[in-house]
């Protein structure tokens, strides 16, 4: 199995486009049938050794328990009850209206019935799903191969994490972005004015440095791996970062770090070159919030005080 299978956008924009509206079909029927964490910890899926889950959601007799699972293996969409009943359907062949009705169908039949706000959220249109027929592109080999670079990241994003003892994100993929995500937070409750909107009121509540990898989009039309501290101190941009190819770009007022995902493939070790990469813009963050990085380390993930000694 390669390590970082190449992953160009123009190859599977269109493929990936139907597949971002499946997902955020089935995120909405996360978003409203899961309890609500802090920071939107609720809403996103994580992965599976076939795909992508919703984990458990329902029940304490308010809904049946529940759970959805896409399946980039054998490229079907499974449905599980708590009580054994199970229901599937295939992705190929689906346009985003057509497994909009088929979900829901299946979801009415074992009594689950979501209210979800059934439009796409920030993807530049606003075509209703029900009535999206317009994307209907699903390869299946893009379909696992966008699979098995999620999984493969969040491996490494979950080795950079395991350094970090304090607040700490569990590694998930956010649906409504697209991109893959691990956030450690400094500890300093920062607030938010009421005239910003509440998913970014929830998500930037607290100081935070956030480190993921992203599959591309108009603007930026490249995978990548990033980096941000928000709120974004000053001179957040002028701090080095490593390898060389590694650079800040502009983004909506602030700053990316951002290693391109060619680059990783490139280097002789990839994994060690988005730790490294990870690192450093980690610690450009935490040196201008002056968060006390010795404190919060746990090298190896470990840490037990006693753990070396005689």
């Amino acid at each position: 199995m390669e390590l970082f299978p190449a992953m160009p956008l123009e190859e599977w924009a269109d493929t990936k486009e139907t597949i971002h509206r499946f997902a955020q079909i089935v995120g909405k029927v996360r978003l409203v049938s899961a309890t609500r964490r802090n920071h939107w910890w609720s809403i996103p899926f994580h992965l599976t050794g076939r795909g992508l889950t919703t984990r458990p959601m329902g029940g304490m007799g308010e809904l049946p328990l529940f759970c959805i699972d896409f399946d980039f293996v054998r490229h079907r969409l499974v449905v599980d009850v708590l009580d054994g009943r199970s229901a599937e359907f295939s992705l190929v062949g689906q346009s985003v209206a057509s497994f909009y009705e088929e979900l829901f169908a299946t979801l009415d039949r074992f009594g689950v019935r979501p209210d979800i706000l059934a439009v796409p959220f920030d993807l530049g249109d606003s075509t209703p799903f029900a009535e999206d027929t317009a994307h209907a592109a699903y390869d299946p080999a893009l379909a696992n191969r966008y699979w098995r670079v999620l999984s493969q990241v969040a491996q490494v994003l979950d080795r950079f994490a395991a350094g970090f003892c304090g607040k700490t994100s569990p590694v998930h993929h956010f649906w409504h972005t697209f991109d893959i995500a691990v956030t450690r937070f400094t500890g300093k409750i920062v607030g938010a004015s009421p005239d910003v909107d509440p998913v970014t009121r929830e998500a930037y509540s607290w100081e935070v440095i956030s480190s993921g990898f992203w599959f591309g989009d108009d603007e930026r039309p490249w995978p990548a791996f990033y980096s941000y501290t928000a709120p974004e101190p000053d001179g957040l941009e002028r701090e080095p970062l490593r390898p060389e190819r590694a650079e800040w770009l502009p983004a909506r007022g602030s700053h990316l770090a951002v290693l391109r995902y060619d680059d990783v493939r490139a280097a002789d070790d990839p994994v060690s070159t988005v730790l490294d990469f990870l690192e450093s813009a980690y610690q450009a963050g935490a040196k201008l919030t002056r968060l006390p990085e010795d404190e919060l380390a746990s090298p190896g993930g470990v840490t037990d005080p006693c753990l070396d000694t005689p």
